[in-house]
């Protein structure tokens, strides 16, 4: 069987079609990036969060709920990023979904959760891609210090910690979650 042959710079359309060897891949300015497999803690902190976004956005009827889902927030040259969890309104999924295979433009609420492997230069680099592609909100978890960082485009950052409560505004109007809840 014939293996597929990748130019370099790398395009969105061709991500999808990296041999599978176990890390996983994004692409900023049509390079490839790698990343580490997730770990224990970062799954089960994102498993959280899917879970109560899912059952918030389901039971209202809001959109879809995705889990490093590829997005493309750039293109010439091609940026696909994967946040761990991302919401996309209807309206979004609609006019984002191509028939490619990723989302055209950034999701309304992407979540990234800081693993080892993260610096806060490609943290900051990712939230102003997100934001720069019409997201509409960025949330930073971060594990170590047991906090959520909120980025919103017309505001400064927020940071909630342990007595805080997570609130989904202005993405997910009615959205609460208290922030120990995202780290039991």
């Amino acid at each position: 069987m014939a293996e597929p042959v990748f130019s370099f710079p790398l395009t969105a359309e061709e991500l999808p079609f990296l041999p599978d060897d176990a890390w996983r891949y994004e692409l900023v300015a049509a390079s490839l990036v790698r990343e580490p497999p997730v770990g224990a803690e970062h799954g089960g902190i994102a498993g959280t969060v899917i879970g109560h976004l899912f059952a918030f956005v389901r039971g209202n009827g809001l959109g879809r709920v995705c889990a490093e889902t590829g997005f493309v927030l750039a293109r010439a040259p091609d940026t696909v990023r994967a946040p761990d969890v991302a919401f996309v309104s209807h309206a979004r999924a609609e006019e984002t979904l191509r028939g490619g295979p990723f989302f055209e433009g950034a999701p309304d609420l992407a979540i990234e959760i800081l693993s080892p492997s993260n610096t806060e230069r490609e943290m900051a680099q990712k939230v102003r891609e997100y934001l720069g592609a019409a997201g509409r909100a960025v949330w930073v978890i971060d594990p170590r210090r047991e906090c959520v960082t909120v980025h919103l485009a017309d505001r400064a950052a927020c940071r909630f910690s342990r007595g805080d409560v997570l609130d989904g505004a202005p993405v997910l109007p009615g959205f609460r979650l208290a922030v120990p809840e995202i780290f039991e």
